[in-house]
């Protein structure tokens, strides 16, 4: 097995924080037959998602998203570059927002 922990400050809030993850939702069920599931909170969210071999979370905060995953052993030879696929993606989300990955985020280990 082979675990994946990617972190991305911002300065989105949580409304817009929120939005851009249930958009990375949409677009990891699209593109990875994913079954992703949102669990609302006041001050955070948590998006579930699992396939097989694949099993994770996004925690979305107004500050901070925290996405830890668990590849299984099959997938667990293609870490790297489903590591750099989903860093890809958050990044390209928010890049959009005019923050892009210098603006405070940092990639590994939480």
């Amino acid at each position: 097995m082979a675990d994946i922990q990617i972190h991305r400050d911002h300065q989105l809030g949580f409304a817009r924080a929120r939005e851009i993850a249930f958009a990375w939702a949409e677009e990891v069920e699209r593109r990875y037959d994913m079954e992703c599931t949102v669990l609302e909170g006041e001050t955070s969210d948590t998006v579930e998602f699992t396939r097989s071999g694949v099993k994770g979370r996004l925690i979305v905060t107004g500050a901070h998203f925290d996405l830890s995953a668990r590849l299984g052993l099959l997938l667990g030879a293609f870490k790297a570059s489903i590591e750099g696929e989903i860093e890809r993606a958050l990044d390209q989300l928010l890049a959009a927002e005019g923050r892009g990955k210098g603006a405070g985020g940092r990639k590994g280990k939480v």
